[in-house]
């Protein structure tokens, strides 16, 4: 059976809040930036999973959210959801990952971002790129979900 997450776009003033993953070879990903979010239990919706993965790894309570999309490929299924970052980014507490941070539509688009913690560029991961870029792109055709 595929592998099912359930994820984050979190944006504020056209940023996107993005995870720098723990730099450990065996996880998706290592050291690469990447969406919120995470594995889906058994039993449990993804739009309940969306919002226990948000407060687990961030302390941010999603209060209204849509949905955005699914993306599968050969890891699994993601159920990517979105909705604005309503507290100031100070108020976030990093509770898994290495670093977290607003990126800009050009940091996404060049497919990296500088993290302080790191202290080095950093690139995002290819999928949570994919999915940003497709969000950007029908948020500028203005393409309500």
């Amino acid at each position: 059976m595929a592998i099912q997450a359930a994820i984050a776009i979190l944006y504020q003033d056209n940023k996107f809040l993005m995870q720098l993953r723990d730099n450990i070879p065996n996880i998706l990903y290592p050291g690469y930036w990447a969406l919120f979010g995470g594995h889906i239990e058994s039993g449990e919706n993804p739009d309940v999973a969306v919002k226990r993965e948000i407060l687990e790894e961030i302390g941010y309570t999603l209060l209204e959210f849509s949905f955005f999309g699914c993306y599968a490929d050969e890891i699994g299924i993601r159920h990517v959801f979105h909705a604005p970052l309503l507290v100031e980014f100070d108020q976030l507490v990093l509770n898994e990952g290495w670093d977290m941070a607003l990126l800009t539509p050009e940091d996404i688009r060049q497919g990296s971002c500088y993290s302080a913690v790191a202290r080095e560029i950093r690139p995002l991961g290819t999928r949570p790129q994919r999915i940003l870029l497709d969000f950007m792109e029908r948020r500028e055709l203005g393409i309500d979900d």
